[in-house]
């Protein structure tokens, strides 16, 4: 009897390692902020739903919310370069100097909304004609609707927001906001509205959809509607660790990657961003400004000439803004396949 139970004990003990090979692989995704946001919904959920489902048994990615992982927007990218986390959503504009070709996403009047500029973006990483990337595998390049101007004094034109401190995610945001006139601030999203509330800022450039989310229309009232330029987010995995993975795995996360993930984006954030800037018009304690034909026309010649200054600046700039305008005009000619 004790040989028989000996040699059961055996045979369990030698299935161990085959149960545990199959155990689906676990990756830690990070987010800083709530799974009830609209960036939360539009970029992590839909890709991490997407290969959950297809990669059942194979693989699962859980994601570690309201910063669970790290809680400061800015070293969201470390996070994944040190493994804390295997995938993140970036803003790439924190680190503006470890991808200084993001700046042709970010150059203002480029763009006339999310689809335009997700799509460059996600057709420039296609093409690997961005810098900085090299250790990263992008599931999705997106880009937020050109930035508009919220403010805790009232501002009716370029005039009234003449030396008003904004909030801009970039420095070539920041660039656009002093040629009109603004003290740029270049601040996380989620610290904008406390430095509003303080007087450390009189407001903020952001898009529309996360104005409620990130407190920011708590704290500004008055809305002025000049769209300045897009913002460039991601959600990127270390690609070391994507090298690992079995190829299934790596096809998969293709598979919901790229031209997939941008199409769900732009789909899900318009729509909040069109009924954002509606509820915003309705409010009768808000006041929404579209700028004047005057001061549209200003805006569009200060974003030109920054524009062309960011061009002449460098051979490869010329280059990008090149590139940059060519996938626009496939993009506005409908000859992209998988727009």
């Amino acid at each position: 009897m004790l040989g028989l139970l000996a040699r059961c004990a055996l045979f369990l003990f030698a299935m161990l390692p085959a149960a545990s090979a199959a155990e689906p692989i676990q990756l830690k995704a990070a987010y800083f902020s709530s799974d009830r946001t609209t960036t939360y919904l539009a970029t992590i959920k839909p890709f991490v739903d997407a290969v959950n489902a297809e990669a059942e048994g194979l693989l699962r990615i859980d994601v570690g919310l309201s910063g669970i992982l790290g809680k400061n927007p800015a070293q969201q990218l470390q996070l994944v370069l040190d493994g804390t986390a295997d995938l993140a959503f970036v803003v790439p504009g924190y680190t503006a100097e470890r991808f200084p070709d993001n700046a042709v996403i970010e150059l203002p009047g480029l763009f006339r909304g999310i689809r335009e500029a997700t799509l460059v973006y996600t057709s420039l990483i296609a093409a690997e004609a961005l810098r900085g990337y090299d250790e990263l595998f992008v599931v999705g390049a997106f880009a937020s609707e050109p930035e508009t101007i919220h403010t805790r004094p009232p501002a009716a034109s370029l005039q009234d927001l003449k030396g008003m401190r904004i909030r801009a995610n970039n420095p070539v945001q920041g660039a656009a906001l002093a040629a009109l006139g603004m003290v740029p601030v270049e601040m996380p999203i989620n610290q904008a509205a406390s430095a509003i509330s303080s007087g450390k800022l009189d407001g903020a450039m952001v898009a529309p959809a996360p104005l409620v989310e990130f407190g920011i229309s708590r704290v500004a009232p008055n809305h002025y509607l000049l769209g300045v330029s897009s913002a460039p987010l991601a959600v990127v995995m270390n690609r070391k660790k994507f090298a690992s993975l079995p190829e299934r795995a790596q096809q998969i996360i293709r598979d919901f990657s790229g031209p997939w993930a941008a199409r769900h984006y732009i789909e899900i954030y318009q729509v909040e961003n069109n009924e954002s800037v509606d509820s915003l018009k309705r409010d009768p304690n808000r006041t929404v400004v579209i700028p004047s034909p005057a001061d549209l026309d200003r805006a569009r010649a200060v974003f030109s000439a920054q524009v062309e200054t960011w061009a002449a600046a460098d051979p490869r700039h010329r280059q990008l803004l090149e590139k940059a305008e060519a996938e626009l005009g496939k993009h506005r000619a409908g000859s992209v396949g998988w727009r």
